[in-house]
């Protein structure tokens, strides 16, 4: 939505996709608490401090241009919400709310409440843009390829959900801002629709990806007991405002083991604390169900009660009582810091084509910093498309007979009814890729893992999904919806798996169990793209390892 705003305002005229509606899809929308940008408001700060602290997470594997970029611009993106109606909760003398988030050295994240901040952005956006004559928003479209002619992107390709009916766009420029991969995993914190369709789509296109092994599990998602009516996120936000204790099955709390001092507040980064609490597993001094526990009973319930305001009834809904019972958690996944590889354009390799959000790759390096996701939706976002406004306004209308799409309306028209009544459907494969990616490339990983995951990725993407059933239905059909799903999930879990078997070392998000230790030779990215039908890989260049470290 931010970057159809910004491409309007430069002048162009914008078709704005969703696969649901527009502004309620998505992950932005469910985002809780925190968006950091360094306002100064709670205690002095300023954008080189938040880079500072964005490099320090990134362990050694940022873009800095990009992580400079997303810093600078967030108080500004801010500021420009606050005028669009977003509430950022207020201190006594009327400032911004700032609070102290894990990994952070200053007070530096802002928020509207304790569950609504996401959703409180989305609604102001989806207000600017269903207001703006320049942008036509077109819902329940699902994407399926971009277009490209001599190398150039010229438009896209997908279909319209209701019907099965291929949309086909003619464009100056793409951006795809797609989110994440987080769905080919069996536990995570994101909604059901990030499939990795911005990996699958950039790559035919003739993209370039770069550190997909890098993607953040969430250390403190919920567990046990059943809970419903609240994100697994919650205890995060709500272990940093009211002090929570982490503690393992035998009671004792952990940290401290792993670098937290138990005084110094809550900064252990979010790679740290997934290892110390996987430790503490494997150690056997897990919770039954496979965790640790995050205990408030040394807190009364009138503290809990100021402090969580109406989420405390939900709690109670789910017959859990703080002041008396600890909860299970433990890591879930939630965040892909690696992705299409952009210049500070949002440009990728392919002229035309941009990226923006989780998609793009670069900034968050190894592990990113808690509470620069939203920032960095809106700041790329806004770069992404004034650049592509700027690019379109240089370009002519491009070329476009619809025989230049021929090869990707193909197979919208192809798999309907595909193998209808035989063969596992989509939904089922999804699931055993799921498993797989949970089992064999979670947070800790080994060459054995990785490589039996390949193995069976390149069958399921080869053999597999020709022979899933998919219905010959033209009215909602899901299951087409759901092969699509499939195709670029797989192309996005080869590439994590791929990336990560490469990557000798543990570093950041990226752990492998058989190469314990961070190694100085291996500061260095790794880029992923489609050649011939198949997946390769390489690090950088001597020369741009060297250009890595002068600038450092």
């Amino acid at each position: 939505m931010f970057a159809a705003l910004a491409a309007a305002r430069a002048g162009a005229r914008v078709v704005l996709l969703d696969k649901n509606v527009v502004g309620r899809g998505g992950a932005s929308i469910m985002a809780q608490m925190t968006c950091a940008a360094a306002l100064g408001a709670a205690e002095p700060d300023s954008p080189e401090l938040h880079l500072k602290d964005t490099i320090g997470a990134g362990r050694g594997l940022c873009n800095e241009d990009l992580s400079a970029l997303l810093c600078e611009g967030s108080p500004q993106r801010i500021r420009e919400l606050e005028g669009w109606k977003v509430n950022w909760a207020r201190q006594e003398n009327g400032k911004i709310n700032q609070v102290k988030a894990p990994g952070h050295g200053r007070k530096r994240c802002v928020y509207v409440d304790f569950l609504s901040t996401g959703a409180a952005i989305c609604a102001a956006l989806r207000n600017k843009v269903s207001r703006h004559s320049n942008i036509r928003r077109l819902s329940n479209v699902t994407l399926t390829d971009v277009v490209t002619h001599h190398g150039e992107s010229v438009g896209a390709v997908g279909f319209d959900v209701a019907t099965s009916m291929p949309v086909l766009i003619k464009a100056s420029a793409v951006i795809l801002a797609l989110g994440g991969m987080t769905k080919v995993f069996r536990r995570t914190t994101s909604p059901n629709n990030l499939a990795g369709e911005g990996i699958g789509i950039a790559l035919r296109a003739g993209a370039r990806l770069i550190d997909m092994e890098f993607l953040q599990f969430y250390p403190n998602g919920h567990l046990a007991p059943r809970m419903v009516g609240l994100d697994p996120t919650t205890w995060e936000p709500t272990r940093v405002k009211l002090g929570g204790r982490l503690v393992n099955g035998d009671g004792e709390e952990f940290l401290h083991k792993y670098g937290e001092a138990q005084e110094g507040g809550y900064s252990t980064a979010r790679d740290t604390l997934t290892y110390a609490i996987y430790k503490e597993v494997e150690a056997g001094r897990g919770s039954p169900h496979g965790g640790v526990y995050l205990s408030f009973r040394h807190l009364d319930e009138s503290a809990l009660a100021a402090a969580l305001g109406p989420v405390i009834d939900i709690f109670k809904r789910n017959n859990i009582d703080l002041t008396r019972q600890a909860v299970e958690v433990s890591p879930i996944a939630h965040y892909q810091m690696g992705g299409v590889e952009v210049t500070t354009s949002m440009e990728t390799s392919v002229p035309g084509l941009y990226a923006a959000g989780e998609l793009a790759g670069g900034a968050n390096g190894a592990n990113r910093l808690s509470g620069n996701a939203l920032p960095e939706a809106l700041v790329f976002g806004e770069r992404a498309g004034e650049q592509a406004a700027q690019f379109t306004s240089r370009k002519r209308i491009p070329e476009w007979e619809q025989a230049v799409a021929e090869e990707q309306i193909e197979p919208i028209r192809g798999t309907r009814g595909r193998n209808a009544g035989r063969g596992p459907s989509p939904a089922l494969l999804m699931s055993e890729l799921k498993e797989l990616m949970w089992r064999k490339a979670g947070p800790f990983r080994t060459a054995g893992d990785l490589a039996d995951a390949l193995e069976r990725i390149r069958t399921m993407r080869e053999y597999g999904l020709q022979a899933a059933a998919v219905s010959a239905e033209s009215i909602h059909n899901t299951t087409l919806v759901e092969w699509f799903e499939l195709r670029s999930g797989l192309y996005a879990a080869e590439a994590l798996a791929l990336s990560a078997l490469n990557r000798p070392e543990s570093r950041g998000a990226h752990q492998r169990s058989d190469f314990p230790q961070t190694r100085a030779e291996c500061e260095i990215n790794q880029r992923v793209w489609l050649e011939s039908g198949k997946l390769v890989s390489n690090f950088a260049t001597k020369a741009e390892q060297t250009a890595r470290a002068a600038r450092a």
